[in-house]
């Protein structure tokens, strides 16, 4: 098991790079000092320096990314969160039905 910093920073660079920012423009769009955008977000990828709440929403929005990505220790279950969250509500709720069936998972919240 990862550490959740040292996923933080891992998932934080491999979104960065897909969206195709650099470090110093994913710091310009969250609202990062010019002067210190890409120190700061390469602090953040190389897991120097844990961003607080409120920048890790900023993130996860200019990213196009849901928080729970950052935090995905298997590489897989990051994959199923992306894909999860391009379905809508409905297609959700299917998807959750018949992963509960096909798999007999017990536990699940209800969407």
């Amino acid at each position: 098991m990862r550490e959740p910093q040292v996923v933080f920073g891992t998932r934080l660079k491999q979104a960065r790079q897909q969206s195709g920012l650099s470090q110093k423009q994913l710091g310009l769009e969250i609202g990062i000092d010019p002067a210190t955008a890409s120190p700061r977000v390469n602090q953040y990828e190389n897991n120097r320096h844990r961003p607080g709440d409120q920048t890790i929403s900023k993130l996860a929005d200019a990213l196009k990314v849901p928080i729970a990505f950052f935090y995905a220790e298997d590489d897989g279950l990051a994959q199923l969160i992306l894909l999860c969250v391009q379905l809508d509500k409905e297609q959700q709720r299917v998807l959750a039905d018949y992963i509960k069936e096909k798999y007999g998972v017990g536990y699940c919240l209800s969407i």
